[in-house]
């Protein structure tokens, strides 16, 4: 019997045609864009830390639907924390929409909440084809607005100023002004 050689082999369930493939392949990406998020951030050490963090719960998250459930209730209130934490620290800047940019930090942080909306986009495709465990989606969604705040923080600490973005094709509120309303 010849032995399979893996280096020509990237990843074992490429030709399966189940979107579990495809939710890995995003959250592997996903992970990956964490790391480079990270890298550009050692001058800010405890974010740097909780990236790195971030990075290591990609890949949970990557493992729970083929695999064991790895995201855990107290997994979904560390980031909600974060969520807190960095939401507290931006004001009233999250409140609208910004455009993607700023710092190289603040720019990777960006891509990488792009990638995280994807990867709840491939979650839900998943979910389609067989059961997805509803704190998946409840991770996979935070996640992409923790790495919001967080971008919105790194342009904050670097003096760069959000640029608002106003669309021309939908109508925007200032989420703000309506709780103060209330």
């Amino acid at each position: 019997m010849v032995k399979k050689d893996f280096r020509y082999l990237c990843y074992p369930y490429m030709r399966e045609a189940a979107s579990t493939v495809d939710f890995e392949i995003r959250t592997d990406s996903l992970a990956t864009r964490i790391g480079l998020a990270a890298s550009k951030t050692r001058n800010m050490p405890e974010l740097h830390e909780e990236l790195l963090y971030l990075s290591e719960m990609a890949y949970h998250l990557n493992g729970s639907v083929r695999g064991s459930l790895a995201i855990t209730a107290e997994d979904l209130q560390t980031l909600s924390n974060m969520y807190d934490y960095y939401t507290s620290k931006a004001g009233d800047t999250i409140h609208t929409f910004v455009l993607p940019q700023g710092t190289e930090a603040a720019c990777v942080l960006h891509t990488c909440r792009s990638e995280a909306k994807k990867s709840v986009r491939a979650l839900h495709k998943v979910s389609l084809e067989r059961e997805v465990e509803p704190i998946l989606f409840d991770y996979a969604h935070l996640l992409a607005n923790v790495l919001f705040v967080m971008a919105v923080h790194v342009n904050s600490c670097e003096g760069v100023q959000e640029i608002p973005f106003i669309s021309k094709s939908y109508k925007t509120r200032n989420i703000k002004k309506e709780e103060n309303s209330k």
